[in-house]
Parts: structure tokens; sequence; C-alpha cells
């Protein structure tokens, strides 16, 4: 790209649509060459994404405006660039620079006491490793093994778990729960290399940033590990484990197939046989130890889906087959996932908090806060047999609501409490709402859809956009509103008109500006970025 084109246009008018149509492209002919096993092609294709100025601004969009942690600073102290900063950072990029060490920060884990590091790199780093990536990735989808869903676009828990559904769902199994203790902490660096087959130009950035160090109470060398917090690291993760899914597949037979699910550092293995067991769990540890890691012995179980002990717990679900009569099921029994028993705990024990802390808080303050936590819970669990527990936490929620407005009115009768803070609303009966202002979003008054599970080696990288944007319309994770915003939308963004693609942060925006006026007239979704430059015309206007 000229200099006279890179002068001409300012960050917030660049061509952004064409740019994300021209990487796309790329990275589709990446994709398809991989698939084809050209691996000449694919090194050359690379080459060319890398070097490109549409490829570095999108790299720098995506570490400076659409990450959750962009505002996460790195040992240069650095949270946030301006605009000028981002199209001078996309020219730094063309060159290899060393890479700066980690700034290493702790954070805890939900429902444990022990704290998961995380290691920062700065800010040109993370632009260089979306490069990288946008590079690595696609030629990595036409690689990756089908049963593996964790830290892959188009992919989410919900496949995982409606995967476990088909293997188990005709015979009852025997289940080998697996744990990789360590597993970003400890691969090894030589191994990892040398399984990315990656050109040269690719590896000695990816050598740099494995072996940079970190900062924590002074300079400590990495020797093993992907850093977790970096943007390639769940990327190098699943390149480390690729194979081992078609390893155990190979230990079965015709007759006793052995089938292999796996979430990040997580997974679980399916046998007819308990006699498969330790010849698995052998053939595992024997198979992690040429790449440096090793299975967790305290979180490493063995169960049964239908005996005792019965189910397994897994990405928050509990997964267990119950036996019944013949006139119910012709096999004996029925398979049922539910949210498991520890999730229901931590949820509730997180809106107890959250009553708690708003003792003195108005009901449309404390509704505001509540809202966000539940919604957000049963959308994860809308997809499985949740009724009962949606019906519990209501009943829950409710007493506590009471607790919370008779301390506020300790005079003052059931009846005119309940008639002061609940509202009767056709077809919903009873819903905590102040006269004029938002409703507690219920429980129960979730709707369950069964989730459609990603179809085996499918891609977004595959370019079928029909496929993946009816995909997007339905996504677990996406808040009712939105979801029905999308549709409207028939999966485009309203600003720039690009279909979503899965993993796309999506913002609300209001089309007169008003932020009081939440009719769906007046809303429509969109790109992070482009929520941004939305504001930022409206503000030069």
């Amino acid at each position: 790209m000229s200099p006279s084109f890179e002068a001409r246009y300012e960050w917030n008018q660049l061509p952004w649509k064409k740019i994300q149509v021209k990487v796309f492209k790329l990275q589709r002919r990446i994709y398809r060459a991989s698939h084809r096993g050209n691996v000449k092609l694919v090194h050359g294709l690379q080459r060319l994404l890398l070097k490109s100025w549409y490829g570095r601004l999108l790299a720098v969009r995506r570490v400076t405006q659409d990450n959750r942690g962009k505002k996460t600073a790195g040992i240069d102290g650095i949270k946030s660039l301006k605009p000028a900063q981002r199209l001078q950072l996309a020219q730094q990029l063309s060159q290899y620079s060393k890479p700066q060490p980690l700034r290493r920060i702790w954070i805890p884990k939900p429902g444990k006491q022990e704290k998961r590091p995380l290691s920062i790199p700065v800010m040109h780093d993370r632009a260089a490793q979306a490069l990288v990536k946008l590079a690595l990735e696609p030629e990595w989808e036409a690689k990756l093994e089908p049963n593996v869903y964790g830290f892959r676009p188009g992919r989410s828990c919900h496949d995982a778990i409606q995967a476990i559904f088909s293997i188990i769902k005709q015979r009852p199994k025997y289940v080998l729960e697996g744990d990789i203790a360590g597993c970003f902490n400890n691969i090894s660096h030589s191994a990892l290399l040398e399984k990315t087959q990656a050109p040269t130009f690719i590896l000695r950035q990816l050598r740099g940033w494995l072996k940079c160090g970190v900062l924590d109470d002074g300079f400590q060398a990495t020797e093993r590990g992907t850093p977790q917090g970096g943007v390639v690291s769940p990327l190098l993760a699943l390149i480390a484990l690729h194979g081992l899914e078609t390893h155990l597949k190979l230990l079965g037979t015709q007759k006793h197939p052995i089938y292999a699910v796996f979430y990040a550092d997580d997974f679980v293995v399916f046998t007819t046989q308990a006699s498969d067991i330790p010849r698995v769990k052998t053939a595992v540890s024997q198979w992690l130890q040429r790449i440096g890691l090793a299975l967790h012995p305290q979180k490493t179980k063995v169960s049964h889906t239908l005996y005792e002990p019965a189910g397994l717990d897994f990405l928050g679900f509990s997964v267990r087959q119950y036996p019944v009569g013949k006139y119910t099921s012709r096999r004996g029994y029925k398979t049922l996932i539910k949210p498991s028993k520890d999730s229901e705990k931590r949820h509730q024990l997180r809106l107890k908090q959250i009553v708690n802390s708003h003792l003195a808080a108005t009901q449309e303050q404390l509704i505001h806060c509540l809202n966000p936590v539940i919604i957000g819970w049963c959308q994860y669990y809308s997809r499985v047999v949740s009724k009962a527990a949606f019906a519990s936490l209501s009943a829950q929620l409710f007493a506590q609501l009471m607790r919370w407005a008779k301390r506020r009115h300790p005079t003052l009768s059931t009846h005119r409490i309940v008639s002061r803070y609940w509202l009767v609303r056709q077809g919903r009966g009873w819903v905590f709402q102040a006269k004029d202002g938002q409703p507690l979003y219920r429980h129960d008054a979730t709707p369950i859809r069964r989730h459609v599970k990603v179809k085996g080696r499918r891609s977004p990288y595959d370019g079928d956009w029909l496929y993946w944007s009816t995909r997007g319309r339905c996504y677990p994770n996406l808040a009712p509103l939105k979801a029905f915003l999308l549709k409207q939308q028939q999966g485009k963004c309203h600003h720039c008109g690009l279909n979503f693609m899965l993993g796309d942060l999506l913002e609300t925006h209001h089309l007169d500006g008003n932020h009081s006026n939440q009719r769906r007239k007046n809303l429509a979704v969109m790109h992070r970025h482009c929520h941004d430059l939305a504001h930022a015309s409206r503000r030069s206007q």
C-alpha cells in the first residue's frame, strides 16, 4: 500500500468494510490450501498476509478496539492508543522487533481459592500476535479434529455438551474425566515449535514470545509454557494438543469404539468397557509426556453415565443417565443434561451478595444490577433441561427480595410490601418492578431451546455465510434483545453491512442518541468498532 494512501485517510475514515473483506478472502485461501495439504501455498499466503497493510490495520483494531482486555496495560503502561497512534503502530508491524517481557498479574479462579497467572504483553507485541494469529488460525482450522471445541471460532461449550449427548444417548458408557495439570504453564517450547510447522519468519516471532520472560517480583525467565493473556496463546495450546483425539480413537475397535471430547485443557473419554479405562489413561499420560504435560491426579476421575458413581460434571453441566420404566423409554434409561449443583450454588451466592450489598439502594438500582447476572446465567443454561433449576432459583430469589423489602419496612404487613414492590403483569403473574421502571428478569421465564451442534469439521473460514449467519442468530450466550435485533437485521451489522462472525463483540446502538428510548425501533446491533465510529461521527456533527 502506498504512503499516499496512508496519508489520505485517518483511522476513523479507513475503508474498514473493504479491509475486512480483503483479509477474510486471503484467510479463506489459506484455509482451502491447508485443507488440500498444499503447504508451500499456505506459507506463501501467510507471508502475504503478514506483509499486507490491510492485515496490519485489522490486527491493530483487534487489540485496541475489539478485545475485552484492551485496557489492561503491559510493562510499558500503555492502556489505549489514539487514532494517529494506531496508524503508527500498524506501520511498525512491518518490521520484526524483539519482544518485551510480560507483566504478570494474578486473578482468582471462579469458586476457588486458587489464582490464575495472566501474562500481559505490551501493546506492540499484542498487535504482532494478533497479526500472526490472522495467518495461523485458518491453516489450523483446516487441520484440527472435529471434537475439539475450546478456543475455536464458531464453536462453543454447548457444542461440546451436545457432542457428549450424541455419544452416550444410544448406550451407557464408562467415563474418564481428564484434566491437564498446568496446561498453559508446562508446554514444552521445542515440542510446540516443532509441531507448529510454520515458516521461519513466523517461528522466529513465536520463539521470541515464548522466551521473553515475565516481570513478577523481578524478572523470571520462561523456559516452558505459553503465557496466558497473550492473543496467540490459546491457538498455541490447541496446536500442542492436536492429535490426541485421533490417538485415542485408534485405541478402540469397531465393536468397542473410544470417543473423546475436548474443551481447552479439559476433556472426557467414553468407552463401552471398563477394561479400556486404564489403557486409555496410560495412553493419554504417555502422549502428554511428549509435549511436557501430565494429567492432574486429583481432578482426573473415572465414572459411569448410568451406574454408580453415575454422571459427570463438565463445563458447568451435569450429564447423567437415569433408570426409567420400559413404558418411558425402551432402552430403560433417560439421558438428561442439567446445570450442575456447584454452578447453581455459585449463582445463588452471587445473587445473594448483590441483594445484601444494595440494602440502601432503590428498587431500580437493585434490578439494574441483578438483571445482567440473571440473564447471562439463564441464557447459558437455556439449551438443556433447566426448568426445575430455573423454578428453584426464582423461588429462592423471591425469598431474598422479600427479606430485602421487609428490612426496609419492618412495620408493614407482607400484603402491603408485596403490593408496593411487586406488580401484576398480564400473562406474567407477579413481577418485581417499580411502577415506571424496568422489571426484574425471572429465571423461570426463560424458554428452553435445544442447541444444534456445529457440523463435523465446519469452520467460519469455509465461507458458507448462509450456514454461519444462521448459527449466529441462535447463539446461546447472546442476550435476548441482541438476538432479536440480529435476526431483524438478517445477521448483518447496521453500520458496515458485513455479516457478523461468531466471536465478534456486539454493541446495542440507540439510533436517535437517546439512551432512555429503549423501543426496539430505536435500537440496532453493531460491531464494537462500528459502534465507536458511529458515536465519533455523531460527536463531530
